[in-house]
């Protein structure tokens, strides 16, 4: 996967930061936000596209976007170069395709206590009754 060019489909925009900080924080754009979008993207082919769509769609927007923001530092630099590290976690995250399950039977050990556990807890139950005395 060639990131330069999926970073190239990406919408980077710097805005002001919220929470504290004072006069600096509120003259500075330091805050990333980088889109990208898995729909319209020219790299990706369709069969990566619809496996980026069905992993990160907690994620995604209803329109297929993804949107990350950093704003944890004062750097406007240190914080694009998170996002893009984030967006590169997200998309081979997303990409890797999930492994399919074996099925496994039950052990006949387990099935053989299990039933062993059922007879001693109902013989216990049994010896509690009164005795029948006729």
């Amino acid at each position: 996967m060639d990131f330069d060019l999926l970073l190239k489909e990406c919408v980077i925009k710097a805005t002001r930061s919220s929470g504290s900080g004072g006069q600096h924080v509120n003259k500075v754009a330091t805050k990333i936000e980088l889109q990208f979008n898995v729909n319209n993207s020219e790299v990706l082919n369709e069969e990566d596209k619809a496996l980026l769509l069905k992993s990160l769609k907690s994620r995604l927007t209803n329109q297929g976007v993804l949107i990350l923001q950093c704003g944890e530092t004062r750097s406007q630099l240190q914080n694009k170069e998170r996002a893009i590290t984030r967006f590169k976690e997200a998309i081979t995250k997303g990409l890797e395709k999930p492994k399919k399950r074996k099925k496994t039977k039950v052990p006949k050990a387990v099935k053989q206590k299990r039933l062993e556990n059922k007879k001693r807890t109902s013989e216990k139950k049994v010896n509690r009754k009164k005795p029948d005395v006729n």
